[in-house]
């Protein structure tokens, strides 16, 4: 008895003669980048348009929030240097943020806005988040596993990247 492999070319196809397969995996990556753009660009905006947030001590104020953590944290001496300025570091996290969720969101230096991401997300995790228990009670650990695909395949899809990339192939296929 012959066993064949199908090629049935009837299969309908989203992506130009590519199993449809191919082309969910080439976008698998895509609601977790929409995602983590969406969510990061809303916190970097909420911490800059909160003025109570920015503020060195008071209800809601990133100093008081940090001085509450600080002994329960993996890394008090972080801690300690954010406490220095902690304005200057509420708005560093709150750039920080935007520009992460921007990079990611359009596939923009997307690696790096990812390992940004992830810095963000880490150092969250050894401090605000450290004490929670169980673990999985502190989102930041999630968000930090979250961003480690996007670090290691940045934005294949529908990313500025992407474009870039693109233009570069067609321009080196111009000169052959």
């Amino acid at each position: 008895m012959t066993h064949s492999i199908r090629t049935d070319t009837r299969t309908p196809y989203f992506d130009g003669g590519r199993d449809w397969r191919d082309t969910a995996t080439r976008y698998a990556l895509l609601p977790l980048r929409v995602f983590l753009g969406v969510t990061f660009i809303y916190a970097g905006l909420d911490k800059l348009t909160d003025s109570a947030f920015l503020s060195d001590a008071g209800s809601g104020s990133v100093g008081d929030m940090m001085r509450a953590v600080r002994d329960t944290s993996a890394i008090p001496a972080l801690i300690d240097l954010a406490l220095k300025n902690p304005v200057g570091f509420g708005y560093a996290i709150a750039f920080g943020e935007l520009a992460v969720g921007i990079g990611t969101l359009v596939g923009l230096l997307a690696r790096l806005a990812a390992f940004g991401g992830a810095l963000i997300s880490l150092s969250l995790w050894l401090t605000v988040s450290w004490a929670s228990d169980p673990y999985y009670y502190g989102n930041d650990l999630a968000y930090l596993m979250a961003w480690l695909p996007l670090v290691l395949a940045g934005a294949s899809v529908l990313s500025i990247d992407a474009a870039i990339r693109n233009r570069r192939r067609q321009r080196m296929g111009a000169y052959r």
